[in-house]
C-alpha cells in the first residue's frame, strides 16, 4: 500500500467503459503517485457481446484490451506496489486471469502476480431451476415474466457488490479480475479494504459508492464530454483521468494528476454525478443505498473538488440481474444528399424506398427513418429544417423478428445512387450490414440465491 498523506488512500480510474482511451492505464500509472488502478469495462450490452464470443471461442468471453494494458504496465504496477481492480472478466473471468498469469510470467514476475478471480454472477445455467422455484425474474420496465423470451435470453448476470472484492484484496490478491461487479464496486471495494469499513456503516459504504460513481466513467468527469463553458477546457488530446483521494471518514477529493489536460471542477464532477442518476434519494446498489440529495462539494484549490457529508441507508434484499437476449434483426442504410434542396431530397429519398419495400411486401417491426443534420438528435423539436441546408444524410434503420426482410432492405438502399433524387454522395462500405439485435432485460433476484466465489491464482 502507498498510502498518501493525512491517511488518504489514492484510487485512479483508467478505464470508463470497453473501448476508452488505451493511453489511460499508462498514464495513470507513471503520471504521479496512486494505490489503486480502477479499470471498468462493462455495460449490459456488453455482456451479450462477450457472451457471444465465448459461444464461439470458450476461451474468450472477457475484454482482451485488458490483458493488453496488463502486458504493459504489470512491471511497474510490481514495481509500485499498484492494486488493480477490474471487472474486465466479463462472462469468462477465469480465461481473463489465466491470460494475466501468462503475461506475468512472461514478464519474469513469477512469485509476484497474485490475480484474484470473482465469480458467481453468471445464473445463465441456473435460470430454468430459478423459474421453476417461482423467481419469475419480471422485467422492472414492463412486468412481464421471462418466460415469454426465456429462449431467446443470452446471458444472465447478477450485479455483484464490493465484498468479493474485499475478500479477494484481504487473501493478498494484487490484480482483482470480475465479471459482473457493479462499476461503483471496484471503487469501493478497496476503500473498504483500506478503512475496515463494516457491512453496516452505511453512510461510510455510500460515500465510497458516490466516489465510484463519481469515476467510473473515466474522463468524463474531468474536463471530457462536459457542457459547461466546453470550449475552455484545455488539453483534452492528453486529458487527466480522475482520481480519488479517499479518507477514512467518507470523505474523499477528486482530482488527476498534475501536468494533464481537462479539468476537475463543481461543474465537472456534477455532471457526472447526474448520469444515470435516476430518484436522487435512492440511488440502489448491492452494497447499500446513497442518498444524492446530501452530496456536498467544494472547490479546494485546482483541479481538486472536495466531497463530504454523504449519507446512506441499508441495502435491499435483492441483485439486479442484467438479462440480454435475441429480438431479431436489423440494418441500417444512409446517403448523403448535397444542396441545393438537400432536405426535399432526402425526404423524397425516403419516401421512394418505402414504397418500393411496400411493393415489395415486406414486413418489419419498425421502419425509423432520420435525417442528419437536420432533425436526428432532437426530432420534432428541431422545428422546419432549412430549406438551403448544405448537405444532408438520409439515415433508414429496419427491424423485423425474421433475417429475410431486412436483408432485402440491405438491397433497396444502393439503387437510390442512380435511381433517386440527384446529387448522392457519401455512400460507401457496400450494403447495410444485417445485424442481431440484442434486447435488454432488467429483473431482480433475491441476495439469498447468488453466491459470489473468490479464487486465488498466482504466477
Amino acid at each position: 500500500m502507498n498510502e498518501q498523506p493525512g491517511g488518504a488512500t489514492r484510487i485512479a480510474c483508467a478505464q470508463g467503459f470497453w473501448g476508452d482511451w488505451l493511453e489511460a492505464p499508462a498514464r495513470q500509472v507513471t503520471g504521479g503517485p496512486i494505490d489503486y488502478l480502477m479499470m471498468d469495462y462493462l455495460a449490459e450490452v456488453t455482456m451479450s457481446i462477450l457472451q457471444k464470443q465465448r459461444s464461439r471461442d470458450r476461451s474468450l468471453g472477457y475484454a482482451t484490451d485488458f490483458v493488453v494494458a496488463m502486458e504493459r504496465l504489470l512491471p511497474e504496477i510490481v514495481n509500485r506496489s499498484i492494486r488493480v481492480t477490474a471487472n474486465a472478466g466479463g462472462v469468462n473471468p477465469r480465461s481473463c486471469a489465466e491470460a494475466v498469469i501468462a503475461a506475468a510470467r512472461k514478464l519474469g514476475l513469477r512469485g509476484k502476480v497474485k490475480v484474484g478471480v470473482v465469480t458467481g454472477d453468471d445464473i445463465m445455467t441456473r435460470l430454468d431451476d430459478l423459474i421453476a422455484r417461482g423467481h419469475p425474474f419480471a422485467n422492472l420496465d414492463t412486468g412481464e415474466p421471462l418466460s415469454g423470451v426465456r429462449d431467446a435470453v443470452q446471458s444472465a448476470n447478477a450485479y455483484l457488490g464490493a465484498w468479493p472484492v474485499v475478500e479477494a484484496l484481504g487473501r493478498g490478491a494484487n490484480i482483482i479480475v470480475t465479471g459482473r461487479v457493479t462499476d461503483t464496486g471496484l471503487t469501493l471495494g478497496p476503500m473498504i479494504h483500506e478503512f475496515g469499513w463494516k457491512e453496516h456503516d452505511w453512510d461510510r459504504l455510500a460515500a465510497g459508492t458516490v466516489a465510484g460513481h463519481i469515476i467510473e466513467c473515466g474522463a468524463q468527469c474531468s474536463g471530457g464530454n462536459c457542457l459547461k463553458d466546453w470550449r475552455s477546457i484545455r488539453g483534452l488530446e492528453d486529458p487527466g483521468y480522475p482520481i480519488v483521494e479517499a479518507a477514512s471518514d467518507g470523505s474523499f477529493v477528486v482530482t488527476k494528476h498534475p501536468n494533464t489536460g481537462g479539468r476537475v471542477s463543481v461543474a465537472t464532477v456534477t455532471e457526472q454525478l447526474v448520469y444515470e442518476m435516476g430518484d436522487p434519494r435512492a440511488y440502489i446498489t448491492p452494497d447499500c443505498i446513497a442518498d444524492f440529495t446530501t452530496i456536498r462539494l467544494e472547490q479546494r484549490g485546482v483541479d481538486r473538488v472536495v466531497v463530504r457529508d454523504i449519507r446512506g441507508r441499508p441495502a435491499t434484499d435483492s441483485l439486479k440481474v442484467s438479462i440480454a437476449y435475441a429480438a431479431g434483426y436489423k440494418a441500417v442504410g444512409t446517403l448523403v444528399y448535397a444542396w441545393p434542396e438537400a432536405m426535399d431530397k432526402a425526404a423524397r429519398a425516403d419516401a421512394i424506398l418505402r414504397a418500393r419495400l411496400q411493393r415489395l411486401g415486406l414486413k418489419f417491426e419498425e421502419v425509423l427513418t432520420e435525417f442528419v443534420g437536420a432533425n436526428a438528435t432532437h426530432g420534432r423539436l428541431a422545428g422546419k429544417p432549412n430549406p438551403d441546408i448544405a448537405e444532408v444524410q438520409l439515415r433508414v434503420g429496419v427491424r423485423a423478428q425474421e433475417r429475410a426482410p431486412v436483408e432485402r432492405f440491405s438491397r433497396e438502399i444502393a439503387p437510390l445512387v442512380l435511381n433517386g433524387p440527384p446529387s448522392v454522395t457519401g455512400f460507401a462500405g457496400g450494403r447495410p450490414k444485417v445485424e442481431e439485435i440484442v434486447a435488454y432485460w432488467p429483473a431482480l433476484i433475491a441476495k439469498s440465491e447468488i453466491r459470489p466465489v473468490v479464487e486465488i491464482l498466482e504466477a
